[in-house]
C-alpha cells in the first residue's frame, strides 16, 4: 500500500489530492477531539452567530493547516504530514488548556460561548501564532 501512495505522490496533481484529503480528514477528526473539551457546541454556536466560536474555531483551523502547510513544504511524506498534524493539534490543546489555566478569573470556554469577543480573538491569535512556532520546526 505504502508503495502505491509514494507513487501517486510523483504526480503533482494525485499529491496535491492525497495531501489535501489528508489535511481535510486530519482537520475533522482534530475538530471533533476539540468539540469534546469544550463546554460548548461549537457548530451551534456558530449556527446562533457566535462569533467568539467561530473565531477561536477558525483560529484552529488555520492552525492545523498551517502546520500541514510546513509539513508539505518541508518535501515530508505524507505519512509524516499526518504526525506532525497530529503533533501540532496536541500542542495547539496544551496551549488552549494553558491559556485556561493561566485566566484563572474567569473560565475561556464560559466566555467564548458567551460571546465574549475579545477572549474569542485572543483564542484564534495564540492558535495561528503558535502554528507558526510549531510549523517552523518542521522545517529544522
Amino acid at each position: 500500500m505504502g508503495k502505491e501512495v509514494d507513487l501517486l505522490l510523483n504526480k503533482p496533481y494525485a499529491a496535491s489530492l492525497v495531501y489535501v484529503s489528508v489535511a481535510v480528514l486530519s482537520l475533522i477528526v482534530f475538530l471533533s477531539l476539540f468539540e469534546l473539551v469544550t463546554r460548548y457546541k461549537t457548530w451551534s454556536e456558530i449556527k446562533k452567530g457566535n462569533l467568539s466560536v467561530a473565531m477561536a474555531t477558525s483560529g484552529k483551523i488555520f492552525g492545523i493547516c498551517n502546520i500541514f502547510h510546513f509539513s508539505v513544504t518541508a518535501k515530508d511524506s505524507v505519512y509524516e504530514s499526518l504526525v506532525w498534524g497530529g503533533y501540532g493539534f496536541a500542542l495547539l490543546l496544551a496551549a488552549y488548556f494553558l491559556f485556561e489555566f493561566l485566566t484563572p478569573v474567569f473560565r475561556i470556554d464560559d466566555e467564548i460561548a458567551a460571546d465574549n469577543r475579545a477572549v474569542g480573538f485572543i483564542a484564534m491569535m495564540i492558535s495561528i501564532s503558535l502554528s507558526y512556532v510549531i510549523g517552523s520546526t518542521v522545517i529544522l
